[in-house]
């Protein structure tokens, strides 16, 4: 069903007016959407609305509340990515995983071999977030994650200082599996967690020094070497399965 994110100052009366032009496009022009189809939307406190569309105006589109509750469609701990960018579709590709995967955000990181220039990752940016908000809309995400300022290794250790966990899967020196160091220190119920992983050049050994020096954990997800977007895939989806099965543990 179509998922749209609105204000909760939109919802008056079990009705919600649709107006914004960018939801309204999409609802009437893309989706051709007719009286008495159903139609999703959450507003900023997470409350999700099960709809049916009374009427179409020229600007607005109108739909009556049905059921409304407090949307799950969430993870139980904060999940952040910090990743080298890469170039085109495979960073699109990222984005949209990450998101569907439930990423709370995503910093680029420019590294020693990164792909792309940093004038270049600034300018893309915006584009990265648009590619968030419909990746959260296709899978009726809670909220919608951000794509953070472009930043460097040094400041996303220093997220330490700020009670976060900093992981780093780096296959060539890797001390331990990602099972592994779950099964030493589990990933817990509002943890906050940023995994952080390379380009396809992979870290220089200034950057491998940087993680030894601040005692990051350098983890491996297998003996295969994985190209870096599938690496971001199988990193976050491995992520929450550790989670969820020590959570039912």
């Amino acid at each position: 069903m179509p998922h749209f994110f609105i204000n909760s100052g939109d919802v008056n009366n079990k009705r919600i007016i649709v107006s914004d032009k960018d939801n309204f496009n999409h609802i009437v022009k893309s989706l051709r959407t007719k009286k008495g189809e159903k139609l999703l939307f959450i507003d900023e406190n997470q409350i999700q609305y099960e709809t049916v569309v009374e009427n179409i105006t020229n600007k607005e589109v109108i739909v009556y509340v049905e059921n409304s509750y407090h949307s799950d469609r969430r993870l139980d701990f904060r999940l952040y990515l910090a990743q080298s960018p890469l170039r085109s579709d495979a960073q699109s590709n990222v984005i949209e995983k990450a998101t569907e995967l439930g990423a709370d955000g995503v910093y680029p990181v420019y590294t020693d071999n990164c792909a792309l220039a940093e004038s270049v990752i600034k300018n893309k940016i915006p584009k990265w977030q648009r590619i968030m908000l419909e990746a959260s809309k296709q899978c009726e995400r809670a909220y919608v994650p951000s794509c953070y300022g472009l930043t460097n290794l040094q400041n996303i250790i220093k997220l330490k200082d700020n009670g976060f966990r900093v992981i780093a899967f780096c296959e060539r020196l890797a001390c331990l599996s990602l099972h592994e160091y779950c099964c030493k220190r589990p990933i817990l119920q509002g943890d906050k967690l940023v995994v952080i992983i390379g380009p396809e050049g992979g870290f220089s050994k200034r950057e491998f020094d940087l993680f030894e020096t601040n005692e990051i954990p350098m983890l491996t997800l297998g003996n295969l070497i994985l190209k870096a977007d599938t690496a971001v895939t199988v990193a976050l989806g491995n992520i929450i399965y550790e989670f969820e099965s020590y959570r039912k543990n």
